[in-house]
């Protein structure tokens, strides 16, 4: 009898942990994540940022070499950068469910997350119940689906700009490129042209036959201080226009 009992436990476990879709699992970290979690939180309360670029390390990196390029673009519209290095869909999901956003009512809300699911592929993302994960385009896209939502209750006033991932790896073979390329298919069909835009400026950074250089991505995922200029130039009218400037 124990054996049945066992044996049906650990089913039960493995259909569990098969159907369990990590992107949509709000997660929080550890460390200095949480003292950054936390400066969101009061910036959210003071409700004074009109233009928020919210994701991961590619995000954040608008405060390392992508500064000059913003002090240019975007502390004259009295923006806020709530990106963290590392971030999955996961745990932008648990941020927003903790404090992010709370009290603030932001025009325009700039959004880029995912490379970091997709930077699974080909090896185990995580394991639980015995079981190891693998990202997909599916489970990524469904945690910006399940983002998207939470943005919009949360500042129902505001417009989202959903970005596509941008492209990693030297070449189009890279399969973490296709993985963005496939994720950003399914992302660009969450767009309804009224409270969320759909934009994808990835070839911005290719050459013409579709190679990425460290000229523009030195690791060929984070971006130089040329990279951050291609993509504040790429996206201002986009901005421009969903501030009504």
């Amino acid at each position: 009898m124990k054996n049945i009992l066992l044996a049906s436990a650990l089913l039960v476990s493995g259909v569990f942990a098969a159907d369990t879709n990590l992107a949509t699992n709000p997660v929080p970290r550890e460390g200095g994540w949480v003292k950054r979690h936390e400066s969101f939180n009061e910036i959210s309360k003071k409700g004074e940022a009109t233009l928020v670029f919210l994701g991961d390390s590619i995000t954040q990196g608008w405060e390392g070499k992508g500064k000059a390029t913003w002090e240019k673009f975007y502390a004259k519209r009295n923006a806020a950068n709530f990106g963290i290095g590392g971030d999955r869909t996961e745990h932008v999901l648990w941020r927003l469910d903790n404090g992010n956003f709370d009290g603030l009512k932001p025009k325009l809300i700039v959004l880029m997350i995912g490379t970091n699911n997709t930077g699974h592929v080909g090896r185990p993302q995580k394991e639980l119940n015995g079981a190891i994960y693998e990202s997909s385009a599916e489970q990524t896209a469904e945690g910006v689906k399940l983002i998207l939502e939470k943005l919009k209750a949360k500042a129902p006033a505001a417009k989202i700009l959903v970005l596509g991932i941008f492209p990693r790896g030297e070449t189009p073979a890279d399969a973490m490129r296709q993985q963005n390329e496939k994720t950003n298919a399914i992302i660009a069909t969450l767009a309804d042209g009224k409270t969320v835009f759909y934009q994808d400026i990835g070839k911005t950074f290719l050459q013409p036959d579709g190679t990425l250089t460290r000229e523009i991505m030195p690791d060929l995922l984070h971006l130089s201080e040329k990279g951050y200029d291609m993509w504040a130039e790429a996206i201002e009218p986009k901005i421009k226009e969903l501030l009504g400037e």
